[in-house]
């Protein structure tokens, strides 16, 4: 299960796509042709507003983020019985993905116990640049 970390709904529209996202079902996709069963499940919200993180260090990074994501009502049901691997779009710290670790380890049953694992993907150097603001679904309206 692929748990795309979240951005903030204000980059979102700025950017007009959510870039962790759009990596995680293009991952799964993948996945899925090579035989490999994966979903994409966007579980993990924000709680509050964090700061941009450009310019920030380490140790302001880490604060920045303590406590701001959260599982998200069902979130918890849907990560039942399987290794969530977290994916997100640029990291450097590794702080935002130590919050969305916390958070999953905090708020789902037997995650405690495992590993969580990260996903770093490095993008095309021309960056990504959505084709239009919707989501792409199939005929039974899942991404």
């Amino acid at each position: 299960m692929l748990v795309p970390v979240p951005s903030a709904p204000a980059r979102v529209r700025a950017r007009g796509h959510d870039p962790a996202r759009r990596i995680a079902l293009a991952a799964a996709a993948r996945l899925r042709r090579g035989g490999v069963r994966a979903r994409v499940a966007s579980v993990l919200g924000q709680r509050r507003q964090v700061a941009d993180q450009g310019g920030l260090g380490a140790l302001e990074r880490r604060r920045n983020m303590a406590g701001a994501l959260y599982v998200r009502p069902g979130g918890a049901g849907l990560l039942a019985g399987v290794q969530p691997v977290l994916v997100d779009d640029v990291v450097t710290t590794g702080a935002t993905l130590a919050e969305a670790a916390r958070a999953l380890r905090a708020q789902v049953p037997g995650v405690a116990g495992g590993g969580l694992f990260a996903a770093v993907v490095a993008g095309p150097a021309d960056g990504f640049e959505p084709r239009s603001g919707k989501t792409r679904t199939d005929q039974y309206g899942r991404e």
